[in-house]
């Protein structure tokens, strides 16, 4: 989904994946489908249109395990993905505290954000004090608006320069204005209400943002669209993360009774799986662009992939029948990915969605971030035109309840299938897995996209070892919410810092209660005061007790187990 768990005790050492010659399939006559394998159809030649990959519920064509290859046209040689050349995502604003610094991780680079209010920007640091080597994370905002690091108290100010050093002598040499005294500052800008920082402080890159642009969504800046916003950290790798949330066929299965879906027209298992038809119409180093049937989907390189019932760019729109879009896709996409947890929620919702359907418009937008190794963070917003109100009127933590679950029902089977995928390689994804049928196709082009023009890998520079993965915690610290997503929303942690307080006054209540009780035993009490008396310390402590087991459940750890779903 830096997502490490921060109320474990230190791992052993890491644990080391070496590769295994591949499996055999036992099935006879395996035909897995590579990626080459897909139907090309013939664009016109543009350098925006290279191919066309066309799948659908029709037999399959002749697959073979043979590795991709280029499209015509192209130099995959000159064409290599530039990891360091591209904005990423840190966090969503509303996340972000202001009275304190930040720490995360993004590519393997550790970042202080911190709110300078001499400048009134966010800025992205290096996340290391230039004197000992202590994390900035860590320290304070002090009364100039500084950052100080509190190790030995050393202050910098938004350009990285060091305005203070307490051991320095007055009368001696300015050592605060030494280069090495310094902290690397990335270029950063706000788009979308998102963080993005720019992985390279050489100052040559400063004003990198007016050439340079995060990739632009439109409906997250269309007023008539509600987009809140979430965040999690993730105990699996980004290509992992990506090629999960390009699979719809998994979603009937891995999240059975968490979000709704179209049934098919003829129900062959509990959960209704069917045949899907998408087609992929361009692929370059910069992503791809396909359609489904129920709208549109871009992967935007390296990070973002929305699926949506409109096109990102005009040019790509086709005809396509506004009724199926709005009935099946507002209904059962767009509902699904809110899982209320009241009935008053889910009739506000029937009465705010109440209109035109043809006017209805939706995306879902996934933002993955390369953390390290075996480490992700995801943040999310589902922009609708439809049912406004009811983000004006639920809080955002509601929401994260079903989208917690959601996140929780696969992530043990994505944290087991990194660790496979690694053992086998990476770059023999297409040969180690047996793709029968054409519901893969995004996955496919996804992994083809990472093979092609980034050799299986994120490029990490050296930091890590790409065949090294973090060993696997205990279920209950691998699937804990705290530290991966409360401790980082702040409404989540609001709703359980205000929680536990009330946890607390029931609980007092109902000692309270007993101890009235126990007074009046002198005094003079009809039968039926002391039966409301009694009758309400039992609720008291039964309500701390029910809201006790909701907050760990919530806010801590919920396990999902597909067996008795």
């Amino acid at each position: 989904m830096e997502a490490a768990l921060a109320t474990r005790t230190l791992p052993p050492s890491p644990r080391i994946l070496k590769p295994k010659p591949r499996f055999r399939c036992s099935l006879p006559n395996p035909k897995p489908i590579s990626p080459n394998s897909l139907t090309f159809k013939s664009p016109p030649p543009s350098k925006s249109n290279l191919f066309t990959t066309a799948v659908s519920s029709s037999p399959a064509v002749a697959p073979t395990n043979s590795p991709p290859e280029p499209e015509p046209g192209s130099d995959s040689s000159s064409e290599k993905f530039d990891w360091y050349a591209n904005w990423y995502p840190v966090m969503p604003i509303c996340d972000l505290d202001k009275k304190v610094p930040h720490g995360k991780r993004v590519m393997g680079i550790d970042v202080v954000v911190w709110w300078d209010r001499n400048e009134s920007q966010w800025k992205v640091m290096d996340d290391t004090c230039p004197h000992r080597l202590a994390p900035l994370s860590d320290g304070r905002i002090d009364q100039w608006g500084r950052l100080q690091c509190v190790y030995h108290g050393w202050c910098f100010n938004g350009k990285g320069d060091c305005k203070l050093i307490p051991q320095a002598p007055p009368d001696g040499p300015p050592v605060h204005t030494f280069k090495q005294a310094c902290v690397a500052v990335y270029p950063s800008t706000v788009q979308h209400e998102i963080l993005w920082f720019w992985p390279n402080s050489d100052p040559k890159y400063k004003n990198v943002l007016d050439t340079n642009k995060p990739p632009f969504i439109p409906e997250l800046e269309d007023p008539s669209f509600t987009k809140l916003v979430a965040n999690r950290d993730i105990p699996y790798g980004y290509d992992v993360l990506v090629e999960n949330l390009m699979d719809p066929a998994h979603v009937p299965y891995a999240h059975y009774g968490l979000m709704r879906v179209g049934k098919p027209k003829e129900k062959v298992d509990r959960e209704g799986g069917k045949p899907l038809k998408i087609t992929v119409k361009r692929l370059d180093n910069e992503g791809f662009f396909a359609r489904q049937e129920w709208g549109y989907a871009n992967f935007i390189a390296p990070c973002v992939y929305r699926a949506s019932t409109e096109p990102l760019r005009e040019e790509d729109k086709d005809s396509i029948t506004s009724e199926k879009v709005n009935a099946e896709t507002n209904m059962y996409y767009g509902l699904s990915c809110f899982r209320f947890t009241s009935l008053f929620v889910s009739l506000t919702v029937l009465f705010c969605i109440q209109g035109p359907l043809k006017n209805r418009k939706l995306s879902l937008i996934f933002i993955c971030i390369p953390v390290s190794p075996g480490r992700s963070r995801l943040i999310w917003t589902f922009p609708r035109n439809f049912g406004v109100a009811i983000d004006k009127i639920v809080p955002r933590w509601v929401f994260h309840i079903g989208q917690n679950k959601i996140l929780d029902s696969d992530l043990h089977l994505l944290h087991v299938e990194e660790r496979k995928i690694l053992e086998r390689g990476p770059e023999n994804w297409q040969k180690a897995c047996f793709i029968p049928t054409k519901s893969d196709a995004l996955v496919v082009t996804f992994r083809r996209w990472f093979n092609k023009y980034s050799g299986a890998q994120v490029d990490w520079r050296g930091k890590f070892d790409p065949s090294l993965l973090p060993p696997t915690p205990p279920r209950e610290q691998l699937f804990d919410r705290y530290w991966s997503h409360v401790e980082n929303c702040s409404s989540c942690k609001k709703a359980h810092k205000y929680l536990n307080a009330f946890e607390v006054i029931l609980q007092i209540v109902s000692v309270a209660l007993i101890g009235v009780m126990a007074v009046t035993k002198q005094i003079a009490m009809s039968n039926v005061a002391r039966s409301v008396v009694v009758v309400a310390a039992v609720l008291s402590f039964a309500a701390s007790k029910w809201l006790s087991h909701f907050i760990y459940r919530t806010f801590h750890y919920h396990d999902y187990n597909h067996a008795l779903v």
